[in-house]
C-alpha cells in the first residue's frame, strides 16, 4: 500500500504522516517515508533529534549523487536511464520509530541541467518506491497543489487531504481532491485536524458532504503536539489526545473494502 499526505501548509500533515507510519509500524508493517517537503521536518516526527534532521543530506541536493546516475562525458547532457535500487540501500536512514527514512529534499537552482538531472533521479526514486516496492510507503508532500500537477504523487493507492476548519485550508484541500479526482488513486479522503469543539467538526463534515468527499478521520486539537513543534521534544504517546484517533485512521486505511 502506497499512502500520499496533502494539504495546505501549517496544518500538521507531517505530524500525522509521521505518526501514522510510526503506529502501522508497530502493527508489523514494514515502512519507509519519503519526506517530498521542500521543508524537511518528518525525521524530529520519527524520533530523530533536531540535530541529527539537520545532518541529513536530501537526495535533490546530493550533488555527487546526481551527476553519479545522470553524469555524461557531454556537458549540458545528462542520462535518462539509470537504476536507483542502491539508493534506497545507500540513503534510507533509520529512525527510532523503526520506519526507514528517506529526504528528498529541495532542487536548488545550481543550472538548468543541474535541476533536470536532479529532477529525474527524483521522479525514478519515486517512481521505484511507489510502483515496484513491497513496503508500504508513505509520503510526506509539499504543502499545496503544485506537486499534482507535477505527477509527484502519482500511482499512490491512497490520498490522505489534511485540513483544519479554516476557510483556506478547506479551499486548498477541495482544489487537491479535485485536481486528484481526475487521477488513478483509489481513494481519495479528507482528515480534518486540529478540531478544538464540535462546531469545527460539523464545519468540516458540512464541507466534505457538500463537495462529496469522503473522511477518513477527525483528529482532535492536542496541546502536546502544539509543543513538540516548538521544543522538538516527542509527543507522549499514553497522554495525547491525537494519537489515538490517528490510531483509528491507520485501522480505517488499513482496511481493504475502501470503509
Amino acid at each position: 500500500m502506497k499512502i500520499a499526505v496533502s494539504g495546505k501548509g501549517g496544518v500538521g500533515k507531517t505530524f500525522i504522516a509521521g505518526t501514522l507510519a510510526s503506529l502501522l509500524v508497530k502493527a508489523g508493517q514494514k515502512v519507509i517515508a519519503i519526506d517530498a517537503d521542500p521543508s524537511p521536518n518528518l525525521a524530529v516526527t520519527l524520533g530523530l533529534s533536531p540535530d541529527e534532521s539537520a545532518g541529513i543530506v536530501p537526495i535533490a541536493e546530493n550533488e555527487q549523487l546526481i551527476r553519479q546516475k545522470t553524469g555524461t562525458e557531454f556537458s549540458g547532457i545528462f542520462r535518462l536511464t539509470f537504476t536507483v535500487n542502491d539508493i534506497i540501500d545507500n540513503y534510507t536512514v533509520p529512525t527510532p520509530s523503526g520506519v526507514n527514512l528517506i529526504v528528498m529534499g529541495t532542487i536548488r537552482s545550481m543550472g538548468a541541467g543541474c535541476m533536470c538531472a536532479a529532477n529525474s533521479v527524483i521522479k525514478a526514486l519515486l517512481r521505484h518506491l511507489v510502483v515496484e516496492r513491497n513496503e508500504l510507503v508513505i509520503l510526506d508532500m509539499e504543502a499545496g497543489i503544485e506537486h499534482l500537477g507535477r505527477g509527484t504523487a502519482e500511482h499512490v493507492d491512497i490520498l490522505i487531504v489534511v485540513t483544519d476548519a479554516t476557510l483556506k485550508s478547506l479551499d486548498i484541500a477541495r482544489s487537491i481532491c479535485n485536481i486528484a479526482m481526475k487521477s488513478n488513486i483509489a481513494r481519495i479522503g479528507l482528515v480534518g485536524n486540529r478540531i478544538t469543539d464540535p462546531r469545527q467538526e460539523d464545519v468540516v463534515r458540512l464541507f466534505a458532504e457538500r463537495n462529496r468527499l469522503k473522511i477518513f478521520a477527525t483528529i482532535p486539537y492536542d496541546q502536546q503536539v502544539a509543543e513538540a513543534g516548538i521544543t522538538g521534544v516527542a509527543v507522549d504517546e499514553k497522554s495525547s489526545l491525537a494519537i489515538p484517533a490517528i490510531r483509528i485512521l491507520a485501522d480505517v486505511l488499513m482496511k481493504t473494502d475502501g470503509a
